[in-house]
């Protein structure tokens, strides 16, 4: 099974690309979905969160403006975060794939923000970063998220850069589309030709 990894910063138009690579017929699959999946669903994952972080869990819910809270400014909350949640994402993105493999599926692609320093672009066959100017990104996560550009602008300084995406990734699919259609567009025609080789 040939698996693409799609990562890139927040606003940069990942979703648009998994969307294109889903339209040709591939699993798709979005690790912040699993992720808030998991946080309704996963009691164990839930009984760690609220082990390493105290108050979180309320009613048998995480609050995740709580959590968000506690690691925003906190370098080694956020490394713990990470470090758990990471290992439940990839039990669950692992069992989707092989259910696909199963299936005859022959092409997947996984969609992450931290594809790359999670340790999950070693498992794909290809990883393709997805960037967007600065000024862009802010705008769409200002219409995407109802937050005032201020929080956005924090948000966009906080990731990697662009020159990590060149570094780290095999392909890099700049968004500099007026439209997410034709973003969206542009993303298909790639992904037909990197996949051309394999079977749907």
């Amino acid at each position: 099974m040939f698996v693409i990894g799609i990562t890139g910063p927040t606003g940069a138009g990942k979703t648009s690309a998994l969307r294109a690579v889903e339209s040709l017929g591939a699993l798709a699959m979005d690790c912040d979905k699993i992720y808030h999946e998991l946080l309704e669903d996963c009691d164990d994952m839930k009984s760690e969160l609220s082990a390493r972080f105290g108050g979180v869990l309320v009613d048998g819910a995480i609050d995740r403006a709580r959590l968000r809270e506690i690691v925003f400014n906190d370098p080694t909350a956020l490394r713990d975060l990470n470090a758990i949640t990471h290992k439940y994402i990839k039990r669950e993105r692992d069992r989707r794939l092989d259910d696909w493999k199963a299936q005859g599926g022959k092409v997947a692609a996984v969609d992450a923000i931290a594809l790359i320093e999670s340790g999950a672009a070693a498992e794909c066959d290809i990883v393709v970063g997805v960037t967007a100017p600065v000024e862009s990104r802010i705008e769409r996560i200002i219409a995407r998220d109802g937050i005032t550009r201020d929080v956005a602008e924090q948000r966009v300084a906080a990731q990697k850069t662009d020159d990590f995406f060149r570094e780290h990734c095999d392909y890099l699919l700049e968004n500099v589309y007026n439209t997410s259609d034709e973003f969206e567009a542009h993303c298909r025609a790639f992904f037909e030709k990197l996949t051309g080789g394999h079977e749907k």
